[in-house]
């Protein structure tokens, strides 16, 4: 089972500030809002090539932000030269750090992390797309923030390094058409919104976390959950986009919150009904047509258990999966456990404002609620039980 240190780490990067040296927005500029980013960018260059090993890019996406969090907010020229001149040494302390809280996650997690760090030639493309997917989504912040510090020494200066850095991209075909095609970045733009959006908008939290940053966690914890699973890989990589995608939609509506959703019988339903309606008049139109059936399956019924037969979308059972479809050709997502990572990641949040000593009736009442309701709960033959209980307040 996922230890709780692991899920304690990956939530340090709510509280990681990027630009901390520069005048920037208060909200949306968290480490864990950056990679959550970089890894939507990272999926729309891997659907623009349409030739990547996905399960290599969500695991270099995953292997890549592990290792920021145990090197922290360095200053990217200074990290770039740490990187140069003891790249390798830095790589064995950061494995050997994480080591104790990876070793033991099944489909040899902790083996290819290994050889991800120490072996550039291993998943090149992937390799590639992802840190194409790092300078979009800095440029990306690097623009919001250069009209308040254009009176900053060295800021012009920041800025050429970036755009000489993206210049070196040019030759990734994905790369070229995605900069000469407005609707692709009109589409990372509107959904690094989500960057901006607070959950527990009425309580204050220390970490105020954001839709966007919690998407990523879901996501990573939807794919260390997976692992655990006799899921195929295929499988594990769906699960990860399931959870990475699962709250698109609130960059339409905003974060509508579960005591409003119930309030009135019906009510759900109609706001998912208005979902589906902006996402189909204001999303889809920047989408392609042939990934938009991706998009749709990953953001429709996003907490059913599902597979694709004959090009229909078919809700069904993780046990039916297990026994008939874990296979890639079947597009299997375990709907459930995406719910069970995305109530798992609200009751983080409630717990590590309560320990920083902030906290609400609402926080405390939602992290009641949501323990009690997983009391003992399994899914997919994880024990999400036992993972409730480690953030119990």
């Amino acid at each position: 089972m996922i230890k709780k240190s692991l899920i304690e780490l990956i939530f340090e990067a709510a509280s990681i500030e990027r630009w901390n040296d520069h005048i920037r927005p208060s909200r949306g500029f968290t480490e864990i809002d950056k990679q959550s980013h970089k890894m939507i960018y990272a999926y729309v260059l891997s659907k623009i090539d349409g030739n990547v090993d996905m399960v290599k890019l969500v695991e270099g996406g995953i292997f890549e932000f592990l290792h920021r969090l145990v090197l922290t907010d360095i200053k990217p020229p200074v990290f770039h030269r740490l990187v140069k001149e003891k790249g390798s040494e830095l790589n064995k302390w950061a494995l050997s750090t994480l080591k104790s809280n990876i070793i033991n996650i099944p489909h040899d997690f902790y083996g290819k992390m290994e050889t991800y760090l120490f072996d550039k030639t291993y998943s090149e493309k992937e390799r590639r797309i992802l840190e194409a997917a790092h300078y979009l989504a800095t440029k990306w912040e690097f623009d919001i923030i250069y009209d308040m510090c254009r009176n900053y020494y060295g800021i012009d200066s920041t800025r050429a390094e970036i755009d000489n850095k993206l210049n070196s991209f040019q030759g990734l075909e994905c790369f070229d058409t995605f900069i000469r095609n407005n609707n692709y970045r009109g589409l990372t733009n509107l959904l690094g919104e989500l960057r901006f959006q607070q959950r527990w908008s009425r309580s204050p939290r220390i970490p105020a976390t954001s839709v966007g940053g919690h998407m990523l966690v879901v996501a990573i914890l939807a794919y260390i959950c997976s692992c655990e699973t006799n899921a195929c890989e295929a499988r594990i990589a769906n699960n990860f986009l399931g959870g990475l995608f699962h709250d698109i939609p609130e960059v339409l509506t905003r974060d509508i919150v579960s005591p409003v959703k119930n309030s009135v019988e019906g009510l759900d339903e109609l706001i998912k009904s208005i979902e589906r309606d902006q996402m189909e008049h204001i999303l889809y139109p920047l989408v392609p047509e042939e990934w938009r059936d991706e998009l749709e399956y990953f953001t429709n019924d996003e907490f059913e258990n599902k597979v694709i037969i004959n090009g229909k979308t078919v809700v069904t059972t993780s046990e039916e999966i297990d026994k008939k479809y874990n296979s890639p050709e079947y597009k299997p997502v375990d709907g459930k456990l995406i719910r069970g990572c995305d109530h798992l990641s609200a009751c983080i949040e409630t717990y590590f404002s309560h320990i920083y000593g902030i906290t609400t009736n609402a926080l405390q009442t939602g992290n009641r609620s949501l323990c009690k309701h997983y009391e003992n709960s399994v899914i997919c033959g994880i024990p999400f039980g036992s993972l409730f209980d480690y953030f119990t307040i």
